[in-house]
């Protein structure tokens, strides 16, 4: 009987080779091939190809099992680049009581091509196998923990960690607090950052970008300022991606502003940091700095696709379309292809405005391109539409949509719902509830939304109470503000003052919102007297809303009350509260204009006054002697005799 080894190794020949029989028939010839040689060739092997080749060779010469020749062979095999995840994993059955590195190598492999479970199991394989992992084991086994969200096996790993006392290495322990901060848990970070004797820059941007993401933005810059202080480690790329992000969320421009002068005179600009810096100064607003920026980078290609979309946003963001759209322009001027981040940040732009024909132009880009449209850029799409009035296009593009998301639902309902089709809005939010689609909190306030035009007052309520009871989601602001709009318009005000006093508001803000709603539905009511008392409590919170006052007016003014109405114009110019100018926009060949109310500051507001009068006069039947005049601080039109 032959010996095992020799078994082993015509089968493994047998089993790899059979589907390319050239590479043993007419393999490379080594001359004199030796350990030494066949390492060489090894390391300066090129393909899969010249792999098999060599190792044809190996096999001559009775090398299959040498420990170096397999590292080697694994080593090869881990390269992404080149390498071959099947053929390692064969190799790696095939080895004898394979080696701490050997495992080292196939747990980088599975973590790098995101296969997490076969990293966990491998990692029991190789403790099963009276193996001791190092330093170089558990950062990949620890990350796999943190991206599968499993609390269990992290709390038993870090107990393995402290027991064999590698939670002392700076790099295990650096993973762990890696993997708390991804399973949620940013305290045991923390814990574990304040025990190190030593911290690297690692550690530091771990605990940082560990805060941003629990969104404990304080948190990180506090943490970045004590790295400043401690003086021991400089902030790299990282660090400063990291707290720009914290930056940005709290529209802290003085730090971002610091960051960016530390920057430029030390550590130098990288495409990360550029776009770090540029999204944060769009965010906040400085859109010529963003712009700056975004014009200084050396280049701007495809591989920069994010970058554009960056500064895009920006103008999206803060209502400059017509630069949003001019960027765009020159990116395919750039011969830059955008991705669909690009496309779905215009649309945004789109429904924001209403600008239809743009969101036509867009639309029609993507099929000329064939730029697939997928649940994310659909849903974009049906949004525009929506919000442009086209609800038949919205739900032509949902219905063509091949895979449906919550954010694809979402959109079609509450498109639906601002569109008043509420029957659709409710059928379509049952089919979604049929198909196991799981309705979020802005599901709700569609279908709310959807009930309030509809005047559907019980079905508003069971939505409402199932929110809680069935889908365990806490009701926001905006739901409450949909449920005392709905009752509101039904004349139930009393039911609606109940369910606001349910609720315990510290916000002033949100107080004012709620109560708003309710004002209004006294309006359209006529109650007098509950408008009254409610304006009376909200101008003692909020004693500059002019919003508050001008509704007040016009409960009086509903009711005849014309004096009572005049008292309140009266106090508004006493107290210097000026209504917030109201903004218009019309879309012109593609171009979208806007007005703002009382602006005398647009170039044809001559113009534009004369065409008002004579607009005005038609509609209402005036003589040719009367003008009108407009109250800056009121906003209210008034006609005179010339």
């Amino acid at each position: 009987m032959l010996p095992l080894s020799i078994i082993r190794r015509v089968q493994f020949i047998s089993r790899h080779f059979s589907s390319s029989p050239h590479l043993v028939t007419v393999p490379i010839r080594i001359s004199k091939p030796t350990k030494k040689s066949c390492i060489e060739y090894l390391r300066n092997c090129k393909s899969m190809e010249q792999l098999k080749r060599i190792q044809s060779q190996i096999f001559r010469i009775g090398l299959e099992g040498d420990r170096d020749i397999i590292n080697k062979l694994m080593a090869f095999c881990a390269d992404l680049s080149l390498g071959n995840l099947r053929y390692a994993e064969k190799i790696f059955d095939y080895v004898q009581d394979p080696s701490l590195f050997v495992y080292n190598v196939m747990v980088k492999m599975y973590a790098k091509r995101g296969l997490l479970r076969k990293v966990l199991l491998l990692f029991q394989q190789l403790r099963e196998d009276q193996l001791w992992p190092d330093n170089f084991t558990y950062p990949f086994v620890l990350k796999a923990i943190g991206c599968l969200r499993d609390v269990g096996q992290g709390e038993k790993l870090h107990g393995f960690v402290v027991k064999t006392g590698m939670n002392l290495d700076n790099y295990v322990c650096n993973s762990l607090m890696d993997m708390y901060s991804e399973l949620g848990n940013v305290e045991n970070a923390k814990k574990l950052f304040d025990e190190m004797t030593t911290r690297d820059s690692v550690s530091w941007n771990v605990m940082i970008s560990g805060y941003v993401g629990c969104r404990r933005f304080e948190d990180a810059i506090n943490t970045f300022r004590e790295m400043q202080q401690e003086g021991n480690e400089k902030p790299d790329e990282a660090t400063v991606v990291s707290t720009l992000s914290a930056c940005t969320a709290l529209k802290n421009l003085e730090l971002g502003d610091e960051i960016h002068n530390y920057v430029r005179k030390e550590l130098g600009f990288t495409p990360r940091i550029d776009n770090a810096l540029l999204d944060m100064y769009a965010k906040c607003g400085c859109l010529n700095i963003s712009r700056n920026i975004f014009d200084e980078m050396p280049m701007k290609n495809v591989i920069y696709v994010v970058l554009w979309t960056a500064m895009i946003n920006g103008y999206v963001q803060f209502h400059h379309f017509d630069d949003a759209v001019a960027l765009f322009r020159e990116m395919q001027i750039q011969k830059v292809k955008p991705d669909k981040f690009t496309v779905v940040t215009l649309l945004t732009g789109c429904a924001q405005l209403g600008a239809l024909e743009q969101g036509k132009w867009i639309h029609g880009y993507l099929d000329e391109n064939r730029i697939t449209i997928d649940v994310v850029v659909g849903t974009a799409l049906i949004e525009m539409y929506s919000k442009c009035g086209c609800v038949d296009k919205s739900l032509e593009i949902f219905y063509e949509l091949e895979d449906k998301d919550t954010a694809s639902w979402t959109s079609i309902i509450c498109g639906l719902a601002m569109n008043g089709k509420t029957s659709e809005a409710l059928r379509l939010f049952s089919e979604m509830e049929l198909v196991g689609a799981k309705p979020d909190d802005i599901t709700f306030i569609g279908v709310l939304s959807a009930c309030s035009h509809g005047g559907l007052v019980e079905e508003g309520r069971r939505f409402f109470n199932s929110m809680k009871k069935v889908y365990r989601i806490e009701p926001k602001v905006e739901h409450y503000g949909c449920v005392v709009d709905l009752l509101g318009r039904a004349g139930l005000l009393d039911e609606a003052e109940e369910l606001i006093q349910e609720i315990s508001i510290e916000n002033c803000e949100i107080v004012v919102s709620l109560y708003g709603a309710l004002l209004s539905a006294c309006r359209i009511h006529n109650n007098v007297d509950m408008g009254e008392r409610l304006a009376k409590k909200l101008v003692n919170i909020e004693p500059c809303d002019s919003s508050i006052h001008a509704l007040l007016a016009n409960i009086y003014a509903s009711a005849d009350r014309w004096e009572d109405a005049k008292k309140v114009r009266r106090k508004m110019k006493e107290l210097g509260v000026k209504k917030m100018p109201g903004c218009s926009s019309i879309e012109v060949d593609g171009i979208v204009h806007e007005f703002l109310v009382g602006d005398p500051s647009h170039p044809e507001t001559i113009e534009i006054r004369s065409m008002l009068n004579r607009v005005s006069r038609q509609l209402l039947g005036l003589k040719e002697s009367q003008l009108m005049s407009f109250d800056n601080d009121t906003q209210h039109c008034n006609f005179v005799e010339s």
